[in-house]
């Protein structure tokens, strides 16, 4: 089980074991993780696809919430089927740069997602203190160019991590009580010094949560503050209105996710193991499953559309 090459003390493959203790209730863990993959991948690729066909959402908003939507597909369907063939067929063998492979993509896309909220909070700073000068300021090619710089700062921020596993020495074993390949839970099976590990997932966090988070605070501050100063109860709820989405957006991203980092780094002793696995399984699935839930019923015009797209098919079907 604990197959090791002794000659440089790095092992095969890992064994994930799924949920620890848990493994009794796999089975009934996994309905609710499949269904909310399903909503998932549902969900955001229908959202792409009415973005990419609706000229009315062809605007700098729905541009990047067709770019979150891409995210969130790619983030839950980079871990979900493996962690379903752990629940369901007991497939828990997982070769050592496939794990590595996992982990790079993981982190970044969390990465990417954290990235493509900034800019959202960005679009609605314009678009309600700039109104004249929206179209001006985020033309194709700045949109363009800001979602290549959130994929290539959360790439390279996020590519250490795996030159940082493939140096440590492994003779604790290889069976890693999760379900899927986390940085740190990896670091934890080695008998090296994983302080700089530590110490650059701090770093990383800071640099794209920590920046993230503080954009998205100075933004909406100099939202509230421009929409206070409109004189019309109607502009107030209107302003407020166009944010709403974003901001559940933002709540149901980072709440999970700072829950479980400072559970990682801070509560080992105090939360369960299992909780802390379940935990961080929800952090990566809610969010992709939520968000196109919240963007149907929290934007007028994607939910115009869906409903027209609805009635014109149900229309075509009673015409048969």
């Amino acid at each position: 089980m604990h197959e090791v090459n002794s000659s440089n003390l790095t092992p095969k493959y890992f064994i994930l074991s799924g949920i620890p203790g848990l493994e009794a209730v796999h089975i009934w863990i996994s309905l609710p993780f499949c269904f909310m993959y399903i909503i998932a991948v549902l969900g955001n690729c229908g959202l792409i696809y009415i973005i990419s066909h609706e000229e009315v959402l062809h605007r700098p908003m729905y541009y990047f919430l067709a770019l979150l939507s891409l995210t969130d597909v790619f983030g839950c369907t980079s871990f979900v089927p493996k962690m379903l063939c752990i629940f369901w067929f007991s497939l828990k063998e997982i070769d050592f740069n496939a794990c590595l492979v996992q982990m790079f993509f993981i982190h970044m896309l969390t990465g990417m997602e954290s990235g493509v909220l900034m800019p959202m909070a960005l679009d609605r700073y314009l678009a309600i203190c700039y109104p004249l000068h929206y179209s001006a300021i985020l033309t194709n090619t700045v949109i363009t160019r800001v979602s290549l710089a959130t994929c290539i700062r959360s790439s390279l921020l996020m590519m250490p991590f795996t030159f940082l596993i493939k140096r440590l020495p492994y003779c604790r074993g290889n069976l890693l009580h999760h379900t899927y390949c986390d940085h740190m839970s990896v670091a934890k099976l080695s008998c090296g010094n994983v302080k700089i590990n530590a110490a650059y997932g701090l770093i990383a966090a800071g640099l794209i949560g920590g920046f993230d988070m503080f954009c998205i605070a100075m933004s909406y501050t100099m939202i509230i503050r421009a929409v206070l100063n409109l004189s019309s109860e109607d502009a107030h709820q209107k302003a407020f209105s166009t944010c709403t989405a974003h901001i559940c957006a933002i709540v149901i991203t980072y709440v999970p996710a700072f829950f479980n980092f400072f559970t990682h780094h801070f509560g080992a002793q105090t939360v369960p193991h299992h909780v802390h696995i379940f935990i961080a399984n929800l952090y990566l699935l809610l969010p992709p499953s939520l968000n196109p839930i919240v963007y149907g019923v929290k934007t007028k015009q994607i939910r115009e559309v869906v409903t027209r797209l609805v009635f014109t098919e149900k229309d075509i079907l009673c015409m048969r």
